[in-house]
Order: structure tokens, then C-alpha cells, then sequence
């Protein structure tokens, strides 16, 4: 168990406790990681709208008609 607080542990070895400032910027660090995923996960959700809308555009063009096939 002695070697997990070799590796990356904020943790103080005699008291066991992470200090209140390592606590927050750990906190932060999450928070800036949760807000930029919710950021690419929106991005990627307008961008497959809008590549979408132009497919729909093409197909149109080429059929004359929108969305019907070619019939």
C-alpha cells in the first residue's frame, strides 16, 4: 500500500489527509475536464446536424425533389 503514495497521491503520508489547496485545485482540475467534454460533446452534435442538412441539400439537388428518392 506504501508504494500508491509514491505515485500521484496528494495525500500527506503522516496524517493520511489531502491539503485543503491540493483538494481544490484537484476540484477545479475536474471541473475545467467535465466542462470542456460537455463543450466537444456539443460541438460534435451540431456539427453531425449540420453535415446532416447538407447531405439532405445534395440529395435533393440530385433528385429534384427533397427526400423522395427517385421516384
Amino acid at each position: 500500500m506504501a508504494m500508491f503514495g509514491i505515485f500521484g497521491s496528494t495525500k500527506d503520508m503522516s496524517t493520511g489527509r489531502e491539503s485543503a489547496s491540493d483538494k481544490a485545485a484537484r476540484k477545479d482540475t475536474e471541473a475545467r475536464a467535465k466542462r470542456a467534454a460537455s463543450h466537444r460533446k456539443a460541438a460534435t452534435k451540431i456539427d453531425r446536424k449540420v453535415n446532416a442538412e447538407i447531405d439532405a441539400n445534395r440529395t435533393a439537388e440530385k433528385t429534384g425533389r427533397r427526400g423522395r428518392g427517385w421516384w
